[in-house]
């Protein structure tokens, strides 16, 4: 009994946390009307939480998250069949990983267009500085047999961008890989928009840009995303709260 427990208030905790993830992504314009996703494992367990398709980001609520385990296929009609290979090739393959979050933004797929990727020229982009993948485009992520190319081209990195598609982020907590999308959503439009002049780019050090990645590591000496999730879901709680619902 007290293991169930343990196991039902876990479960409860991560449908919180990853209804309030959609909810932030909605407000903070990371949608794309029914697709794009994003998961969390249920601690414990082998079984991840995903939205139900069909929702819109700003009408998922804790209990309509759908639930299944990383070795079994939902049914297409409940799940986006896109989801289900991105998610549960990375789950499956990182177990450091508790949160996987897949956007396809204006800017996260300009950049994801360009030869070069994202560039070291912003703050923010320097927290990805060697720790970001790149994924090439194979169509729509229907197909089983691209699972171990997208876990290799992530590697032990927490980003990925997939060229012609979006952005990925994957982190042991929704804290962090919502944060980070975040940042790396911002990176990318400071990218375009110091693009769009046609000026030259003035570069950061090499040195400065390794020191700047690090830095970002545990800032403040708390754990990476932390105070920014506490932050975000303050004023979430206190302007759209029917997402714990």
């Amino acid at each position: 009994m007290a293991t169930a427990a343990r196991l039902d208030n876990a479960e409860r905790q991560a449908r919180h946390d990853l209804a309030a993830c959609y909810r932030l992504a909605a407000k903070y314009g990371m949608t794309d009307t029914i697709y794009t996703h994003i998961s969390a494992r249920i601690p414990g367990t082998e079984d991840i939480l995903i939205n139900r398709f069909g929702d819109q980001f700003h009408e998922v609520t804790a209990s309509s998250l759908v639930r299944f385990g990383i070795h079994e296929t939902p049914p297409a009609h409940k799940v986006n069949p896109a989801g289900t290979v991105i998610h549960t090739a990375i789950h499956a393959a990182r177990h450091d990983v508790g949160c996987v979050m897949h956007t396809h933004t204006v800017a996260g797929i300009a950049v994801a267009c360009q030869a070069d990727g994202l560039l070291p020229i912003s703050q923010h982009a320097l927290q990805f500085y060697n720790r970001i993948g790149y994924h090439d485009y194979e169509g729509i992520a229907l197909l089983e047999d691209e699972k171990p190319r997208l876990v290799r081209d992530l590697g032990r990195h927490g980003a990925l961008v997939l060229r012609n598609h979006g952005l990925l982020t994957a982190y042991a907590t929704v804290a962090e890989t919502f944060t980070a999308m975040l940042n790396l959503e911002n990176a990318c439009k400071i990218q375009i928009a110091a693009m769009s002049g046609g000026a030259r780019l003035y570069p950061v050090a090499e040195p400065v840009r390794e020191l700047t990645a690090r830095q970002n590591e545990n800032f403040g000496g708390q754990d990476t995303g932390l105070p920014e999730w506490i932050a975000l879901l303050r004023d979430l709680q206190r302007t759209d709260p029917d997402f714990a619902t």
